[in-house]
């Protein structure tokens, strides 16, 4: 069976579009962590065909005209423009606050690169769903979980992100309290057909494994 949202799936008829005007949003993906769990740099885990960090980025690319990769320019910058944190070794909030410094955008889009169930469409509905409030932060839930790794933040959230650095709180959720936040309920994203599987990704091998066994 083909994993939804890779390469080879048909799309259905019938779901909702969402349209928006691309020069308005920067993309970033995030690809500055140790992968430590999974054993390998999990940028270059092939997953339906390709790398998770190709596909990451042909998702990001057909949301944004700007795509930039978080992460070492020595490893990445043959892919596409790299940022390089500023505040080394701080997690993903360290990746979001060197994406808003760099960003010319007020709106950008933050991505993991370990979501192997993500769906363009998901993306065009987070866009449109940001540009319809003027949240500096919209981010789905689900599962009882934020995940701030799959979001709009506007570029003001770099002053908040940065604050919590040099205070080294390194916890994004809790930042989301302190600025206007825009939650997409779970009950949102089921209405719009979207699975909760989007937000599955990959650390260990095992979660590896079990993504590839979905693909045979």
């Amino acid at each position: 069976m083909s994993l939804p949202g890779l390469p080879g799936m048909p799309v259905t008829a019938g779901k909702p579009m969402y349209h928006h005007a691309m020069h308005d949003i920067s993309a970033f993906l995030l690809a500055g962590g140790k992968s430590t769990r999974m054993g390998q740099d999990k940028a270059f885990l092939r997953v339906g065909g390709s790398t998770l960090l190709d596909r990451t980025l042909s998702l990001a690319r057909s949301a944004a005209t700007k795509v930039f990769i978080v992460g070492h320019a020595t490893k990445y910058s043959s892919f596409a423009p790299v940022i390089e944190d500023e505040y080394r070794d701080r997690g993903p909030l360290g990746g979001i606050h060197a994406a808003l410094k760099a960003t010319t955008t007020e709106a950008n889009l933050i991505l993991a690169i370990d979501l192997p169930f993500l769906r363009g469409e998901f993306l065009q509905y987070l866009i449109a769903e940001s540009q319809a409030n003027p949240a500096v932060v919209t981010v789905p839930e689900c599962g009882g979980h934020l995940h701030p790794l799959c979001a709009i933040y506007r570029s003001s959230f770099a002053n908040v992100a940065e604050q919590a650095l040099l205070r080294r709180e390194n916890k994004i959720d809790a930042l989301f309290s302190k600025v206007e936040t825009h939650v997409i309920s779970q009950a949102d994203l089921f209405t719009h057909d979207f699975s909760p599987d989007m937000f599955h990704n990959l650390n260990t091998p095992e979660d590896f494994d079990s993504v590839e066994s979905k693909t045979l």
